[in-house]
């Protein structure tokens, strides 16, 4: 299929890069250290969601900050060795135009670029928690990335592996393309559905991008 756009929006964490292993070490010790349960912690949804929304649900008001701060410290101590770029997406991102895409991510700024920069990955416009009032399944990321880019939303195309992101996406009126690199099929709901971002190819054109997605 070919979809012709004026900007691509990209999640980060199981769209361009993994990692999940270094989620998990982290939220788990995090989780015993504020004395949450595993009955607790496995009715949370923490894949594409803000940490402080995550926090926010397992604990009082009270403790949110300090715990968030906490796990901000976790993660980002253990980018080093915990991330690996995935397949397709260094050299999709190499064929784009800096200015033709985003990274629009539920972790917070300083974790997003440290996670970005231990692949080698420096967006030109990066979408964090720390930008946004509302995170993902709202469409707020996304279409603050719109307007920093400087194009209609019904422009954009969205790379999504989360049923969260895919519904802001689709919320933003944007084009959305599902990657089952952490989901089945049948839990995500998209435009386009491909195994990962080596399935997409894409050519700057005068008036913005052209992506051709295969299997």
């Amino acid at each position: 299929m070919k979809i012709q756009a004026d900007a691509l929006l990209f999640d980060n964490d199981g769209t361009l890069i993994s990692s999940m292993e270094s989620v998990r070490r982290c939220w788990t010790r995090w989780a015993g250290e504020y004395g949450i349960t595993a009955e607790d912690f496995a009715r949370v949804e923490l894949h594409g969601r803000p940490a402080v929304e995550i926090v926010a649900d397992l604990l009082p008001a009270e403790r949110v900050a300090e715990a968030v701060a906490r796990i901000e410290e976790l993660e980002v101590s253990d980018v080093a060795g915990g991330v690996l770029a995935l397949p397709g997406t260094l050299d999709l991102l190499a064929a784009l135009p800096p200015e033709r895409w985003a990274v629009v991510t539920s972790a917070t700024r300083r974790l997003a670029e440290a996670r970005l920069a231990e692949v080698g990955i420096g967006p030109k416009t990066l979408i964090a928690a720390d930008d946004i009032t509302r995170g993902k399944p709202d469409p707020e990321p996304f279409l603050l990335a719109a307007r920093v880019l400087g194009v209609d939303p019904a422009r954009c195309v969205v790379f999504e592996d989360a049923p969260a992101g895919l519904t802001a996406g689709r919320a933003a009126g944007m084009t959305t393309v599902a990657l089952t690199t952490t989901h089945q099929v049948a839990e995500l709901s998209a435009d386009v559905v491909v195994k990962d971002l080596s399935a997409v190819s894409a050519q700057a054109t005068a008036g913005g991008v052209e992506i051709v997605t295969g299997a």
